[in-house]
């Protein structure tokens, strides 16, 4: 059985959303979908010529004075239905995160431990970063696109991210008090 390209998905979700050319879709992908879901620029606008073939999408190119044409995409009816019966079906499988910091950790008897600490301590700091910039985010969303359909949706999808990049800080503190904790024991 064939798998199913997500990314061709997610920019049929993209453009039921006011992203209606290659440019923007990308804009909000680097927004909001690469935070969980990556997509490459260069996937981009091979899907959407795909979606025009697979007749997904259409596309309405308008010229531009000084500037290239600008090709605008709008979803069909089948673009719908097939959102729809995506949108629908269950999740087979639990992603698989790939952390080199997890794969590092599993291996970290063969290293010094203040080595480990400085991983995890530069790990925490990343998260909270991320963290700040989900906030912000949050804060967007709130005050500028609280009308919007979407809005709860896509606030519900930061939540989750929020809540797990919190643990994943907190899991960071633990885990490098413990590590010192049994320095302590050793020494």
């Amino acid at each position: 059985m064939k798998k199913d390209n997500h990314t061709k998905y997610a920019i049929l979700g993209l453009l039921t959303t006011d992203c209606h050319s290659g440019y923007g879709i990308k804009q909000m992908i680097d927004q909001s979908l690469n935070h969980f879901w990556k997509i490459s620029y260069g996937q981009i606008y091979p899907m959407l010529k795909q979606l025009v073939t697979d007749e997904l999408a259409t596309v309405r190119t308008t010229t531009q004075d000084g500037k290239p044409d600008k090709k605008e995409y709008v979803i069909t009816a089948k673009g719908e239905a097939a959102l729809q019966e995506w949108l629908q079906t269950p999740i087979d499988a639990i992603p698989v995160e790939r952390n080199a910091v997890l794969l590092k950790l599993f291996f970290s008897r063969h290293q010094y431990a203040d080595t480990t600490i400085r991983q995890l301590e530069d790990y925490q700091q990343k998260l909270e970063e991320r963290y700040s910039t989900y906030k912000a985010i949050e804060a967007m969303i709130a005050s500028l696109m609280h009308n919007k359909q979407d809005s709860p949706y896509w606030l519900f999808t930061l939540d989750y991210g929020k809540r797990l990049t919190k643990a994943a800080i907190d899991w960071c503190s633990d885990t490098i008090d413990q590590i010192n904790n049994g320095r302590a024991s050793d020494g």
